[in-house]
């Protein structure tokens, strides 16, 4: 549905957006996600005609882009603002788009209403738009978009606005609605936790350039790097001393962890800013054995309890692995996620523990 080839977009000698190659799929809930300044709003305008590219060539549905004013593309988008006009009611925003249509006006208001209902907003037409709630006016700015039966929608940091339980809650609904109405939704967002719940496909985006374009799953377990696994939830990074290299995998030997073979889809990519080998894991990929249980994972180590911070449903600990390198005379912590279900204490700051973990777990950073 949507193709970037080679775009470069320089403001002045700024160059925001370096060489974007890219591809995003008929149907497709895609996420462009990386910290502010990354370029992924830049991109996202190019696409939408409200920034002319410097070089390269951006198509949908496979026509050229070129020359093609914003109004003229099979897309409309939804501002991190909403844009929603105070002094119209919610049935005038949404019917907004139609205003030069040729259609009757019981046509434009039958569109007006299957918008809202499709938003969960039926019988709010009459309405102040003044009066709503920050989800309810997300709604109507989603309404006023669909009504025109884009191919493509474009999102720019939607549910920023509203608080964590409505955000959650609309993500949710994001999902279902682009189900429903099948057409190809593009995403900005800051948000990892946001960009891996709704997203089919999602290109993590550093300095103008996309590190990585994957699966939520691929990108969350295999990293390319060590800047994307840094970036995308929380990862335990501890030095590694690579013994044996083989076209399978490698050998390495990880203080704390000590000897471990790795297979070659565990290895990322180089990457050169990052100065010797380190291993990664994630927080809930450890496991904090009670006294007395036994685990079915592979291996075993002894670590002392730094921290504890319990969240309700989960408890994070803080903990040193045994014979962990040290820096500046003291081990490196590691942070490890347990869900509290029923029937598992709390274990306490300056407990002996013991830590089970599989070699599946790690991901070698060279």
């Amino acid at each position: 549905m949507i193709e970037c080839r080679e775009v470069h977009k320089y403001y002045g000698d700024y160059h925001a957006l370096r060489g974007i190659d890219l591809t995003i799929r008929e149907g497709e809930f895609f996420s462009l996600l990386g910290p502010s300044g990354c370029g992924k709003t830049t991109l996202l305008r190019t696409i939408a005609g409200f920034e002319d590219i410097s070089s390269g060539a951006v198509l949908i549905d496979g026509k050229h882009m070129e020359d093609v004013p914003a109004n003229k593309r099979p897309t409309n988008m939804v501002f991190q603002s909403y844009a929603i006009f105070p002094h119209l009611t919610v049935a005038e925003n949404v019917a907004f788009g139609l205003r030069r249509d040729s259609r009757s006006k019981d046509e434009k208001a039958q569109l007006v209403n299957e918008a809202l209902e499709m938003v969960g907003l039926k019988g709010y037409g009459k309405r102040a738009a003044h009066a709503l709630s920050g989800g309810q006016r997300q709604r109507v700015a989603l309404a006023r978009a669909l009504i025109l039966k884009p191919k493509v929608l474009l999102l720019d940091e939607p549910l920023s606005a509203l608080d964590r339980k409505m955000r959650e809650q609309m993500q949710v609904e994001l999902i279902k609605l682009q189900r429903q109405v099948g057409i190809t939704f593009v995403l900005v967002t800051h948000d990892q936790e946001e960009a891996l719940v709704m997203s089919d496909r999602i290109a993590v985006m550093f300095e103008g350039q996309i590190a990585q374009l994957d699966g939520p799953e691929a990108l969350y377990a295999r990293p390319a790097d060590r800047k994307v696994a840094d970036f995308i939830g929380v990862m335990n990074f501890l030095p590694a001393t690579i013994l044996e290299e083989t076209e399978a995998g490698a050998r390495v030997d990880v203080p704390g962890l000590g000897v471990v073979e790795l297979p070659k889809r565990q290895i990322s990519r180089a990457n050169p800013e990052d100065k010797g080998a380190t291993v990664g894991f994630r927080p809930e990929t450890m496991t904090l054995i009670g006294p007395g249980q036994k685990h079915s994972q592979a291996r075993e180590t002894g670590a002392t309890i730094d921290e504890v911070v319990y969240y309700g449903d989960m408890t994070y600990y803080d903990l040193r692995l045994d014979g962990s390198a040290r820096q500046d005379g003291v081990a490196r912590p590691v942070r490890i996620s347990m869900r509290n279900v029923f029937g598992r204490d709390v274990q306490e700051v300056g407990t002996r523990t013991r830590v089970a973990w599989s070699p599946g777990s790690l991901v070698l950073f060279r």
